[in-house]
């Protein structure tokens, strides 16, 4: 059974099918071969809707929400102006400039995909213009998205707190120090490209214009106060700080700032309905295959089979990270945790492992695989975005994924790089 279940799902990929037509199909198939047939199909339907029944998940939708009305308004653009006008004459200030405003517009998007879109779309040109390499500054916004994935609020954080039942609170906290290392890599290996290429520096603004980006940014700067001051504070749970930021981007897009009128609002949220089912099918099609994973033993079959019952901690978290990481070169990153955490749940039980750290290991692991070639999903929305080749996006990556996995490796030996905050935060 477990042959003719992945077999069937790695044949539908190869043919081009989207990624919840082989879930499905997965997931029946087992159905039939489990219970005998089709008279119990009534209990994959049960587990589809179990998927997406958790409150948690309405976050989701309110994020990616969030992020279309403030990519289509001035608060994305606002956001890059404020980093700009401090760190822009620096040498590799344009470059460090990129990876500063992929950060902050993750702690108000949490999206990969939309960071490679709302960043990439203004900065790129003003790179090339001055004398940065196109496959360095593709490879850098592709990369420094990642960023998005760990600075709450993080929607792969918040599909793993769903499957897992870990802290979604506790993993947003845990995400801001492997978010803000990366930062800090990216920057220096920014700053030596520079010098390395002679890359000329940008005119230094002065205090006068500094005060001016950070004045027009000062609305904007509300998103992570509402997400990370509202959580930290017990003023809000994770669901309702994406409501509120849903409410806030209105506010400023509609009322503020007067960028968006009612029509284009019908359009953001068409677009994010869109957005939303494609991601429910998945985690209800996850869940679905979960269940029949689990009921079919394979994970206890899968794992006795690479021998992990005799490992101890460190390689428990080697482990996954590969698996994580490999997947997601492949596969999309919602698809993999919703296939892979199921599987290893009962290790990181039984090893001791505390599952925020596990969470924000597997989220990290996420992000760079989807950056990752050859089939990463970061790589082909800037393949669609900035219209240039395969190999042209691709070239510039080594070093930086290089870099991630070196946090990778620090996060596991070092885990208070994620946990001092969550335990600061959190503490009783």
């Amino acid at each position: 059974m477990t042959w003719a279940i992945f077999g069937t799902m790695i044949v539908l990929l190869l043919l081009g099918f989207p990624m919840m037509i082989p879930l499905i199909a997965g997931s029946l198939i087992g159905f039939v071969a489990l219970f005998g047939g089709f008279g119990n199909l009534d209990t994959m339907v049960q587990q589809i809707l179990a998927g997406i029944r958790p409150a948690s998940l309405i976050a989701v939708p309110m994020f990616i929400f969030a992020a279309d009305i403030m990519t289509r308004g001035q608060s994305a653009n606002r956001l890059i102006d404020l980093v700009m006008a401090f760190v822009g004459h620096l040498k590799g200030g344009l470059a460090i400039s990129t990876a500063g405003a992929c950060t902050m517009f993750g702690a108000v998007s949490g999206s990969t995909q939309a960071t490679v879109v709302a960043v990439g779309g203004p900065l790129r040109p003003r790179m090339l213009k001055a004398g940065y390499n196109d496959s360095f500054v593709l490879a850098l916004i592709v990369n420094a998205s990642d960023i998005a994935f760990l600075i709450p609020p993080s929607i792969g954080m918040i599909i793993y707190g769903v499957v897992s039942g870990t802290s979604i609170s506790e993993l947003f906290i845990a995400g801001i120090g492997p978010g803000l290392l990366i930062l800090l890599m990216f920057s220096l290996y920014s700053y030596f490209y520079a010098v390395r290429n002679n890359v000329p520096v940008e005119p230094k603004a002065t205090w006068a214009e500094r005060g001016t980006a950070f004045k027009r940014a000062l609305w904007p700067l509300g998103f992570p106060a509402i997400i990370i001051g509202g959580i930290y504070g017990g003023i809000f749970s994770p669901t309702e700080a994406a409501a509120a930021c849903v409410l806030y981007a209105l506010i400023l897009e509609m009322i503020v700032f007067r960028e968006m009128n009612f029509k284009q609002l019908y359009s953001t949220a068409k677009s994010t309905g869109l957005i939303t089912a494609v991601v429910f099918i998945l985690v209800g099609a996850g869940a679905a295959f979960s269940y029949v994973i689990s009921f079919a033993q394979i994970p206890q079959q899968v794992l006795a089979g690479i021998g992990i019952d005799q490992m101890g901690q460190y390689g428990v978290l080697f482990t996954i990270s590969i698996a994580f990481f490999v997947g997601c070169m492949f596969v999309d990153p919602i698809v993999v945790i919703l296939i892979l955490v199921p599987i290893f749940a009962p290790v990181v039980q039984n090893v001791g492992l505390d599952p925020v750290l596990v969470g924000t290991i597997i989220t990290l692991q996420v992000a760079i695989g989807s950056a990752t070639p050859p089939f990463g999903c970061d790589i082909f929305t800037a393949i669609a975005v900035f219209k240039r080749p395969y190999t042209e996006v691709v070239k510039g990556t080594p070093p930086f994924i290089f870099m991630l996995l070196a946090v990778a490796v620090l996060l596991i030996f070092f885990p208070q790089i994620a946990l001092f905050l969550r335990d600061l935060a959190f503490a009783e």
